[in-house]
């Protein structure tokens, strides 16, 4: 029997939206041995519809309605703001197909996804992030009570051509995955901006600088992955007694970046909350 989990026995899967999150995870499925012929994908933009076929030889369709006929997979890869929209006009198809719904959309819950397509449908929310773009991504997923195990599988072999997945059992808690992990490289990104702006300020060269802080960031996160140790024992390593780590360490604390670090994740939640409240 097949895996329903693996790429080369992907079964038809359409793509309604064919940005970056979406270009990411076809670009993943088929470097992990999908055939091109299972993959569509459906966008406004006649550019986007010319990459897409050009980089990936998929098929590719202006129109939701034509891609999706005959998947068995429909993955909703556009914005929050226009989902509402674009389920709507799908919800006949939808309630004919019966297909296994995924939405890679910020706060908008599976049960507003089932309602606008029509009800009773299998329906996986999840949460990339913008590293899955070099197949480095985390996904957070949540299966509603119509999923099955081979649907729950399927899911988790899309998206997992784009890094690692972790399931949510309540959906409650999937915009504290978007508040961290969804909006996190952010957080990583502008830690770079300060460790750049603060060398520079010490005298560095800027290009000196970029390559310090890119690459300290780089080593440290394949420390954190690779070695499996928790972050408080590698940060314990390298901080010496009353050495130059400690004396910055004592200025973060002192800081109160931890409180600052909870208040940012916080604000990023609610506002996932605010989302899906403003787009039902």
């Amino acid at each position: 029997m097949p895996d329903p989990a693996s790429p080369g026995s992907l079964p038809i899967v359409a793509f309604i939206g064919g940005g970056n999150m979406a270009r990411s995870l076809v670009g993943g499925l088929l470097a992990a041995g999908a055939d091109p012929a299972a993959v569509r994908v459906a966008d406004p933009s006649a550019d986007a519809r010319a990459a897409l076929a050009s980089d990936f030889g998929v098929a590719t369709f202006e129109s939701a309605a034509d891609a999706v006929d005959g998947a068995e997979a429909w993955v909703f890869a556009v914005k929050p703001q226009v989902m509402r929209a674009v389920c709507t006009e799908l919800a006949a198809v939808a309630q004919q197909a019966r297909p296994l719904v995924v939405s890679i959309a910020a706060g908008i819950t599976s049960a507003q996804l089932d309602r606008w397509l029509g009800g009773g449908l299998a329906v996986v929310r999840t949460m990339p992030n913008t590293p899955a773009l070099l197949g480095a991504g985390v996904t957070g997923l949540y299966a509603n009570p119509r999923v099955d195990a081979a649907g729950r599988a399927r899911a988790e072999g899309l998206l997992a051509s784009a890094g690692a997945t972790v399931w949510i059992d309540d959906e409650a808690l999937m915009d504290a995955v978007t508040g961290t992990s969804g909006s996190g490289p952010a957080y990583v990104f502008l830690l770079a901006e300060a460790m750049e702006e603060a060398a520079i300020a010490e005298g560095l060269a800027a290009d000196a600088a970029r390559t310090l802080v890119r690459h300290t960031i780089l080593g440290a996160a394949r420390m954190l992955v690779e070695s499996g140790e928790p972050p408080t024992e590698l940060r314990r390593r390298v901080t010496s007694p009353g050495g130059t780590t400690q004396a910055a360490i004592e200025a973060f604390e002192a800081g109160d970046l931890r409180g600052l670090v909870a208040r940012a994740v916080r604000a990023a939640t609610r506002r996932g909350g605010e989302l899906s409240a403003a787009n039902d």
